[in-house]
């Protein structure tokens, strides 16, 4: 059957990433900016807005056409045709998603590549110089999340092995959370590494954002306004919300108090690790992913953190790396083929899933993990990552912008 353009599938997807937007901004700028402190609330949110509209840019120039070209280099990468949107036309149907416009998949998939950056800054705020910041982002998007999205959704080496990964586990979390890891190791500590959140509103308003636009971001990734979108939509709720009722129980058996920053860790947590999982699997499955993957998260933020003694200043390694390789391991014990045919995990009859889902979390976080310290070093050498003392005790907010995001 020839393509043919379905309005209510490019409605759905018009929205989704409307969706998507929303979840970097304001989403993922108020959620951290409410984490920091007041003297650096302005430049932690500009930074994922300046990612934001970096990544934009690189995306119609020449990140999708690599990313989602025809594949060659053996899997690596994509063809580059269409540079800068030539010869894009307007009725033109997206290859991967047939019943929805070109222009509609390119953006929605910029979305993804945005955030997935804008994600890594929450682990380097209150000591990495804004210059620096914004070279990583055009280094970091072209040479590091480009190819991986090639890899999984483009028609990549993981894509052709069988890996599977419904909205981003390995592209998004696990390569922002490896690479946040890699930034804040290279970064150094920061001068007091206390997280004390000068605004914790901000960062439940952020955190309600994000989990609204996870909608987009998970059910739009059905790429169709059907019933695999709906069971997505239901199965990301259903984790959030189990992630956030285990990080309270947590709270309660550790402390003896609930916190709502834990709350809303949880939430986020449960949505990070449904994300590659939310198509393939069922709502019963939803729940177990959500309540581990706190127990995931709050053991690498309780436990590894210390111990390692790494300065991930808003724990992105630890909720978004370690939530998306449990919820990408996830995939291969829990996907259902009566869910969606292209997935059978463990415990559906296909053990082999696993080990490919396994494959795709080492292919992924390796390659971030050289390709993000090599990015880093070379900036570091060069033109520095980290401000001056007096900067980052006086605060980024005055000394880099000249602005204050309170009245004092």
């Amino acid at each position: 059957m020839d393509p043919i353009l379905n309005s209510g599938d490019t409605a759905w997807m018009l929205i989704s990433t409307a969706l998507v937007m929303l979840m970097t901004i304001p989403g993922v700028a108020l959620f951290y900016g409410g984490l920091t402190k007041r003297e650096n609330v302005l430049n932690t949110m500009f930074l994922s807005l300046i990612a934001f509209a970096i990544t934009s840019i690189i995306w119609v120039l020449y990140g999708y056409q690599f990313a989602f070209g025809a594949d060659t280099f053996m899997g690596l990468i994509g063809n580059p045709a269409n540079l800068m949107m030539s010869g894009v036309g307007v009725d033109q149907l997206a290859g991967l998603a047939p019943t929805i416009p070109e222009f509609v998949y390119i953006a929605f998939q910029m979305t993804f590549a945005a955030i997935t950056v804008a994600l890594i800054s929450g682990a380097v705020i209150d000591r990495m110089k804004f210059s620096s910041w914004m070279v990583f982002v055009v280094a970091w998007v072209t040479l590091v999340y480009v190819p991986i999205a090639h890899w999984v959704w483009g028609g990549g080496f993981l894509f052709n092995l069988g890996a599977l990964d419904f909205a981003g586990g390995t592209v998004v979390h696990i390569n922002s959370g490896i690479a946040a890891l890699v930034l804040a190791i290279l970064l150094g500590k920061r001068k007091d590494t206390k997280l004390l959140p000068h605004h914790l509103g901000y960062s439940v308003i952020g955190a309600a954002l994000l989990w609204f636009g996870w909608f987009g971001f998970n059910a739009g990734s059905a790429l169709t306004a059907g019933g695999l979108a709906g069971s997505a939509f239901l199965a990301t709720n259903t984790a959030a919300a189990a992630g956030m009722i285990s990080w309270v129980i947590i709270d309660y058996l550790k402390t003896g108090k609930p916190t709502m920053l834990g709350a809303i860790s949880g939430a986020v947590a449960g949505l990070v690790a449904i994300t590659p999982a939310a198509g393939f699997v069922t709502i019963q499955a939803a729940i177990i992913i959500g309540l581990i993957t706190s127990v995931v998260s709050y053991f690498a933020i309780s436990y590894l953190k210390p111990k390692l003694g790494y300065d991930d200043a808003l724990d992105v390694f630890g909720i978004h790396g370690m939530s998306g390789i449990w919820g990408s391991i996830a995939v291969g014990l829990f996907a259902a083929p009566f869910i969606n045919s292209l997935g059978t995990g463990l415990f559906y009859g296909n053990p082999g899933q696993l080990w490919i889902q396994i494959i795709a979390v080492a292919a992924v976080a390796g390659y971030s993990l050289v390709a993000t310290a090599i990015i880093g070093l070379i900036i570091k050498i060069t033109m520095g990552l980290r401000v001056d003392e007096r900067t980052e005790i006086e605060g980024l907010d005055t000394n880099l912008h000249e602005e204050s995001g309170y009245r004092i």
